[in-house]
């Protein structure tokens, strides 16, 4: 199913991608993609092998104060990406919507679909400013994973964590 799936990302992107789609080209009933991975979200998350699926990780998230979101949102990417298993799928797929445009309009709608709209729509806040936010993080592991900028390629996560989080709090508060 995974196969499958990989490849119906590849061909359609997320947004036109389809559980029964998917289904489809791996030979199975949709029930069962539904089974293993309960929504599309789910699919592409296991097939781009992702660490974590936003699904799971944005109630915690936003389950906090909101004074705080910043800091747990810091925290939380700093932390998922400090280890090189969770981080390389992150990376590679970075590195591909770089040079690929097949690639950067799958991680566009994904990261719209998961993330943005669903953060955005729960702190009440307009779409942009979690864009921004968005943009401010993807730039920091840019720097920090790709680019390798010292210090803050080495940077302790506290330290990063205090310097980021009033900026993404700024971003995130209505």
């Amino acid at each position: 199913m995974l196969a499958a799936a990989r490849k119906i990302f590849a061909e359609k992107g997320y947004d036109k991608a389809t559980v029964r789609g998917i289904a489809a080209e791996a030979g199975v009933d949709p029930a069962l993609v539904h089974h293993y991975f309960a929504s599309k979200e789910g699919v592409f998350v296991a097939a781009m092998q992702f660490p974590v699926n936003p699904a799971t990780v944005l109630p915690t998230i936003l389950g906090g104060p909101p004074e705080q979101i910043g800091e747990r949102l810091v925290r939380f990417l700093l932390t998922m990406t400090s280890t090189p298993e969770a981080r390389e799928p992150i990376v590679a797929l970075m590195r591909t919507a770089m040079v690929n445009e097949q690639a950067v309009g799958m991680l566009r709608e994904f990261i719209t679909e998961a993330i943005l709209t669903r953060v955005a729509e729960a702190l009440c806040i307009p779409p942009i400013r979690m864009e921004v936010a968005f943009a401010q993080m993807f730039g920091v592991l840019m720097m920090r994973y790709i680019v390798k900028l010292e210090p803050l390629a080495s940077a302790d996560t506290e330290e990063l964590v205090e310097i980021l989080a009033p900026t993404l709090q700024r971003y995130l508060s209505a």
